[in-house]
């Protein structure tokens, strides 16, 4: 687990580890979750998760915020906590409908213990590829892509335990494909409340020919032609 940087040197206490990234953000951009954030849900990531990474041993719950994670944690470690970020969406590429592609971003934050520093970096490593192992390709619901990694990086550090945050994310299409389909905007409930189209009366008043008695050119108010058709769905 190479790095480099100024910010990768170890300092005297840390005992090996890379130095934190400096932790300057908010708890949203840190990663944990604010109250009314509308993302995906992490019911299939943490079921995900507690199948498929043995070393956790079900030791995956959802995110708490960041100063109970550096301080305390309900959960022994080595353990994880997963928590939903953001939701970037890109343009819309259709004039008359919706199709947007959004971008769910999640984290996976690593408790370790690092009383033993050379353990738990070769731990983080393990823990590492089994995320990995769980999480990329991994569909966390029938409307989303495959999962993507998106880097990592160390949060916090001391003498009893280290953070180790993991980046996630999945896509999916905002915008039904089919008029069966439920809505997901609100043109598309707007179109589902509209009356069936059943069928079409034409009534046609020509240009040409036009009674000059009453306007010339046409059309002149005269119907030359009447038809009607049902629409059979």
């Amino acid at each position: 687990m190479a790095s480099s940087g100024a910010d990768r040197h170890p300092t005297h206490k840390d005992a090996g580890f890379p130095r934190p990234v400096p932790f300057t953000q908010t708890r949203q951009q840190a990663g944990f979750l604010l109250p009314g954030e509308n993302t995906m849900k992490i019911s299939p990531l943490i079921a995900q998760l507690r199948d498929h990474c043995p070393t956790l041993a079900g030791r995956v719950a959802a995110g708490i915020d960041l100063e109970t994670l550096q301080a305390n944690t309900p959960l022994s470690t080595p353990c994880a906590y997963v928590v939903p970020m953001a939701d970037p969406a890109g343009a819309n590429v259709a004039q008359n409908v919706t199709r947007q592609t959004i971008r769910d971003r999640f984290e996976v934050t690593l408790v370790l213990d690092t009383t033993d520093a050379t353990k738990a970096l070769d731990l983080l490593h393990d823990l590492r590829a089994e995320l990995w192992r769980a999480l990329v390709g991994f569909k966390p619901g029938s409307d989303y892509d495959a999962i993507t990694y998106d880097g990592g990086e160390l949060v916090s550090i001391n003498s009893s335990r280290a953070l180790y945050r993991l980046r996630f994310y999945a896509e999916f299409q905002l915008g039904r494909n089919l008029p069966g389909q439920p809505a997901e905007s609100w043109h598309e409930r707007e179109l589902d409340g509209l009356s069936s189209f059943t069928g079409v009366t034409v009534r046609v008043d020509a240009i040409d020919p036009a009674d000059p008695n009453l306007q010339r050119p046409g059309p002149d108010g005269r119907l030359e032609l009447t038809f009607s058709g049902d629409v059979t769905p």
